[in-house]
């Protein structure tokens, strides 16, 4: 019954969020808070541009060459144009011998669209954080690369078109720890809501019947 209780009262704080959701296609790896630091991001980039950037984040395990751009045409049906969409799969396979895995994908539209934006500095912006060695947990660092090249492709999509973004994350230290702090904060809440609060109620309710 407690359990129960739980998934409701998560699923209430979270489903005005997720009918909301319209610029993730696919999350296998955001936590809420970071879901919706992305489709704030997008939102804003829409509203002002006209151009719809979506995010793609895959825990498949693609192998070698495996072709991007036709994976997203499954999606395609979600999706209006112009548009240009983030694949961040961290899984991917990079080459048959090597162990390394993950790939960034970035895919727009139309050749137009394309020309908005750098691809390279996307895909650095992306994986930044994520090819950093360091104490983080790999999937708070996957958020925290995933929210950071969307912010920095919806920026310079931005620019091309001469107006501002004022939801993006500047290029500041401070602007990362902001993110880091919001993305840890969304995975301590989850963390808590499955695992430390029932194991408390348990205890707390144990207590009790003595």
């Amino acid at each position: 019954m407690t359990k129960a209780k739980a998934r409701i009262a998560l699923l209430a704080l979270f489903l005005p969020f997720l009918l909301h959701a319209t610029h993730i296609l696919k999350n296998d790896l955001l936590n809420p808070e970071a879901s919706k630091l992305v489709e704030t991001m997008t939102d804003e980039l829409q509203q002002k541009t006209g151009i719809h950037e979506y995010l793609i984040a895959t825990n498949e395990h693609f192998p070698v060459g495996f072709n991007l751009v036709a994976y997203t045409k499954k999606y395609e049906a979600n999706m209006s144009k112009p548009y240009v969409v983030l694949v961040f799969a961290p899984f991917a396979k990079i080459t048959a011998l090597a162990e390394q895995r993950g790939r960034v994908g970035v895919i727009a539209s139309s050749p137009e669209i394309a020309q908005m934006y750098d691809r390279a500095d996307v895909v650095d912006a992306t994986i930044d954080v994520v090819a950093s060695v360091d104490k983080n947990k790999a999937e708070d660092k996957h958020a925290i690369g995933m929210v950071q090249g969307i912010s920095e492709l919806a920026d310079q999509i931005a620019a091309n078109k001469g107006v501002t973004l004022t939801t993006t994350i500047k290029e500041t230290r401070q602007g990362i720890w902001v993110v880091k702090v919001i993305v840890f904060i969304g995975a301590a809440l989850v963390f808590w809501m499955f695992l430390f609060r029932p194991l408390y109620l348990r205890i707390k309710h144990g207590k009790k019947s003595e």
